[in-house]
């Protein structure tokens, strides 16, 4: 008998398991971060706005935070949580670097070709180890044009070693910083604000005295960034294509 309810309950276990949704984890900062207040608060996260790209048969978890680099991510404890979860079948997208530049501040920064390339790769090793698939991005450019109209990059080296970790792992790859630098090139130096933060004084009682942020996403910009994002991830054979509308 107990043979028999033993062999009940490790087929009900495996099945439960079986049935399980394959599950989306977002791992990054502010850029791709779900923020406080979302009807009122006019800052999105372009992974906010990314279950609407999606079927049902996705789960989505977004466990991007303001202000976290590839290091501060991992010593608060956020990766312990995902990786806790990972099982086979799991994608997680990893993009960092907006706050691995932060020289001034020693629990976030990392030398791009040392500390930022060691946790890039450790990343995806865990990742991989637990059946999951890594997927790598560069970080969406700020906007940032000179006098003469052209856009200026402010990441310097570490979308460079982004690449470098994909090509020499072999990790599927969106270039984020291609492609918003194209978007904001096509929405050019003036149209381009809509993409960001820019109010004036009183014009939205989220910033009474106005704002200018080149940084963060207005939800019109996250839209269009969750929406280059999803355009790249569905050409591409990781297995998440087949969970895109």
């Amino acid at each position: 008998m107990n043979k028999k309810l033993n062999a009940l309950l490790l087929f009900l276990s495996w099945f439960a398991f079986a049935q399980q949704k394959p599950v989306l984890f977002l791992i990054g900062d502010s850029t791709m971060a779900s923020k406080e207040n979302p009807g009122k608060n006019p800052e999105h996260g372009w992974g906010q706005v990314l279950p609407q790209f999606f079927t049902g048969g996705i789960d989505i978890q977004n466990h991007a935070v303001n202000g976290r680099s590839s290091k501060s991510f991992r010593t608060e404890g956020r990766w312990d949580q995902v990786e806790r979860q990972l099982k086979k079948g799991d994608f997680v997208i990893i993009e960092f670097g907006h706050n691995d530049q932060k020289v001034k501040d020693s629990a976030k920064f990392t030398n791009p070709y040392t500390q930022y390339r060691a946790n890039l790769e450790r990343y995806v090793d865990e990742t991989r180890a637990k059946g999951a698939i890594p997927i790598l991005m560069t970080s969406i450019v700020r906007r940032n044009f000179n006098e003469n109209g052209v856009l200026v990059d402010t990441h310097k080296e570490y979308p460079l070693v982004v690449r470098m970790v994909a090509d020499d792992l072999k990790v599927p790859f969106v270039d984020m910083q291609l492609l918003t630098e194209q978007l904001e090139i096509a929405y050019g130096p003036v149209n381009s604000k809509k993409l960001h933060l820019h109010y004036k004084e009183g014009e939205d009682p989220y910033y009474p005295k106005g704002k200018e942020d080149d940084t963060h996403l207005s939800g019109a910009g996250a839209e269009a960034v969750a929406g280059l994002a999803v355009k790249k991830l569905k050409t591409m054979k990781t297995g998440l294509e087949k969970y895109i509308k």
